[in-house]
């Protein structure tokens, strides 16, 4: 595995970390931000089930996120990863889903491009659906 340069790692740790605070807070201004013009993601389940295109379609879907966990949800991060571009999260996850207890473990990918993340993809060790 190669390692990413220190600015991608970077980049890419300011990003988790205002991540970090939109599943938190619902307010996902600040990683919006760091949202590329060409940005795509890809989920696992629901709606956004796999791959999505497009800074309006990352705004509905952390929007929809942000309903689903109305109260936040805390992240530990339990690992960082990279590979050239590509920076790995594995995050454990707690809080309420819709009201019930929630517990998960992740895998979050963040693909960098000089000082914006292009790509996201999520790895979930429990599968649920988003938005039905």
């Amino acid at each position: 595995m190669t390692s990413a340069s220190s600015e991608t790692l970077h980049v890419a740790q300011a990003a988790f970390q205002d991540f970090s605070h939109g599943l938190a807070t619902g307010d996902w201004s600040r990683f919006l931000a760091y949202l590329s013009d060409d940005f795509t993601f890809w989920f696992p389940a629901g709606p956004f089930k796999g791959l999505n295109s497009g800074k309006a379609r990352a705004e509905a879907f952390f929007a929809t996120v942000s309903k689903i966990f109305p109260e936040g949800l805390t992240l530990t991060l339990e690992r960082t990863f990279n590979s050239g571009n590509t920076v790995l999260f594995e995050v454990r996850s707690e809080g309420l889903m819709l009201g019930h207890p929630y517990e998960n473990q992740a895998a979050i990918s963040f693909d960098v491009a000089g000082d914006k993340i292009c790509g996201y993809r999520e790895y979930l060790g429990v599968i649920f659906q988003i938005g039905g």
